[in-house]
């Protein structure tokens, strides 16, 4: 079974990398999450990147805030997707940092970017590939669309009445 890491640099990021987790679980997929800080516990970083493959994990998913390197040192060191959450925390720049810092990576080292705290869009993304090789998978991502989509039906006949 596909396995997705879920990582994040400190406990303050637990908020916003939630939705990532529930999302995940929603759709049948085994989450396991940890706090890896780049800046930290870059020892701990370094052993999660060379080894999450190894490990079971499917991909990897690192909510970062401020100068929020996680996402793509962990990139530079696993062989497996990575999606990065820029995540507003009270020592960032509006946000900006973050989200800079996660997109602009260099050729080679690719980062797949969510909006800023947006992790139920990774949690779904990281669900998306793993679909790509698990109809199981795919199939709870198709019932999760079309949820949305009755979610959307339901309440423009709300508005109506």
């Amino acid at each position: 079974m596909a396995k997705v890491a879920v990582i994040m640099g400190s406990t303050s990021d637990l908020p916003v990398m939630q939705d990532a987790i529930d999302v995940l679980k929603e759709l049948g997929i085994e989450v396991t999450v940890d706090i890896v800080s780049a800046h930290r516990t870059p020892e701990k970083m370094y052993d999660f990147g060379k080894n999450a493959h190894k490990n079971g994990i499917s991909v990897i998913i690192a909510g970062a805030g401020g100068a929020a390197h996680l996402p793509g040192m962990v990139a530079s060191l696993s062989p497996l997707p990575v999606i990065g959450v820029p995540v507003k925390s009270s020592n960032s720049i509006d946000g900006w940092d973050s989200v800079l810092s996660i997109l602009q990576m260099p050729g080679g080292v690719p980062v797949a970017t969510v909006a800023l705290n947006g992790a139920k869009n990774a949690g779904i993304l990281a669900a998306q590939i793993i679909g790509s090789a698990d109809l199981s998978v795919q199939n709870n991502i198709v019932a999760y669309k079309e949820s949305l989509k009755e979610k959307v039906i339901k309440g423009a006949e709300e508005i109506k009445k």
